[in-house]
């Protein structure tokens, strides 16, 4: 009895700390399959960087900074065209649970600090989502900011800085291509993070 109680108590910790960190799965398989993931919201890994001086910010890597990014609307751009400027790329579905509960705190960002040259960019990651399906989606969810499409070479891009092969995943680049913050997985601590380092990076 006393091994049951003990194995019942480890059980409840352990949902307990995995509940805050969630995420839905993408694989080419199953795309449009949402799957719970117990990957932590927040690993040192992604705590980048620590460093106060904007000059030791990785770069964003070239594969990323060099893709032609399609939008909704029919045009592109890429990222090296947003120097200047402070932008989160932001990987999302229409079906991810995680990614429409932070949708209205990044809408609140973008239009916070749009004046000082910030930007949420949202890239749907479902091949399998049409522009009206994602247009539809962001009138729905009330999204001011621009939507666009992550293609798979993309988003694999992504997975190999955030080591995260699911969604939402956020990437903060500074005013000059650097990346200020990675960001996996939903829930409150993940998104005060990401607020956090986003009013820094607009006020640096």
């Amino acid at each position: 009895m006393k091994r049951i109680i003990l194995n019942l108590s480890i059980f409840i910790a352990l949902v307990f700390t995995l509940s805050n960190f969630t995420a839905c799965q993408k694989t080419e398989s199953t795309q449009k399959n949402p799957v719970d993931s117990t990957t932590p919201a927040e690993t040192s890994k992604n705590e980048k960087p620590k460093d106060e001086n904007a000059k030791n910010y990785p770069p964003l890597p070239e594969a990323i900074a060099t893709a032609e990014i399609k939008m909704i609307d029919g045009t592109s751009f890429k990222m090296t065209d947003k120097k200047g400027k402070v932008v989160l790329l932001n990987l999302w579905a229409t079906w991810c649970s995680p990614c429409r509960e932070e949708m209205p705190e990044l809408v609140a960002m973008h239009e916070k600090y749009k004046d000082q040259g910030f930007e949420v960019i949202g890239l749907d990651s479902d091949d399998a989502e049409t522009a009206e399906q994602i247009q539809d989606f962001g009138k729905e969810m009330k999204l001011t900011y621009p939507l666009g499409f992550a293609d798979e070479e993309l988003f694999r891009q992504f997975v190999k800085i955030s080591n995260l092969p699911g969604i939402p995943q956020s990437i903060l680049v500074n005013r000059d291509g650097k990346m200020t913050g990675v960001f996996t997985g939903g829930g409150r601590k993940v998104v005060d993070k990401m607020k956090q380092t986003v009013e820094k990076t607009v006020n640096e």
